[in-house]
């Protein structure tokens, strides 16, 4: 087997007085997709701002394309190829979402420089990023919103995307398009890793899954092995996805 595009281990992570990650082991192949399942306040978001160098893992390995990235600058780790969907998503408000997209196009100093068919094929995924070019960011809805911070993350070609529960707070009409964005998301090179509250959303996405408790890793397998096993997602989740239906 290949060796992972992303491995961590033995992570932890400090917050202030606050003991989060407690020796966090995760593997992320290259072209799966992988979710990041656990109940709240288990250290889902605080394992991906690490990833990301927003905040320090000490001690502990973060390893990304066989390069430790544990102690680089969010900004150098974001040039190895690695974007960021953040659950407050992240867009600036004042700006329009032609701008935010812009902002994120780093090979372009002009819209006219953006990658006119990676664009064309953003508007197909998220067609209101279209319909709404040059609108304020700040006066589209939720779900346009989480559409216009997928977007941007993706507007360059990335290796790998970390994304923070992108279906909270949607309606399901919107939560359908996210699913099919990620699935065609998926027909391409780009490695993702998913923190989601919502089973079902990732069930319908996830390779591999991985559950957290308590700042740890307490399972990790093939997202169908967990979807087969009653038993193991309430032993692990306190659900039934039966149940859910």
């Amino acid at each position: 087997m290949s060796s992972p595009l992303l491995r961590l281990e033995g992570v932890h992570t400090h917050i202030g007085a606050y003991h989060i990650l407690h020796g966090v082991d995760l593997e992320v192949g290259q072209g799966e997709f992988t979710v990041l399942l656990g109940r709240n306040g288990a250290g889902k978001t605080t394992t991906l701002r690490t990833i990301m160098g927003l905040w320090t893992a000490a001690p502990g390995r973060v390893w990304f394309g066989g390069v430790d990235i544990a102690t680089r600058s969010t900004p150098e780790i974001a040039r190895r190829g690695i974007a960021y969907v953040p659950e407050n998503m992240g867009i600036f408000s004042d700006l329009t979402v032609r701008e935010n997209m812009l902002v994120a196009a780093r090979s372009a100093r002009r819209a006219e420089g953006m990658d006119a068919t990676r664009l064309e094929w953003i508007f197909g995924l998220f067609p209101a990023i279209r319909k709404f070019w040059q609108h304020p960011a700040g006066l589209l809805s939720g779900g346009q919103k989480q559409m216009l911070a997928v977007a941007r993350a993706i507007i360059e070609p990335r290796k790998l995307l970390l994304v923070d529960e992108p279906s909270k707070g949607l309606a399901p009409a919107i939560i359908q398009n996210m699913i099919a964005a990620f699935r065609e998301l998926k027909q391409t090179d780009t490695t993702v890793l998913l923190v989601e509250q919502n089973f079902n959303f990732a069930r319908q996405l996830g390779d591999k899954v991985a559950v957290m408790d308590d700042g740890r890793i307490v399972h990790s397998g093939t997202m169908a092995e967990l979807v087969d096993d009653e038993g193991l997602q309430q032993k692990l989740l306190g659900l039934s996805l039966a149940a859910h239906q």
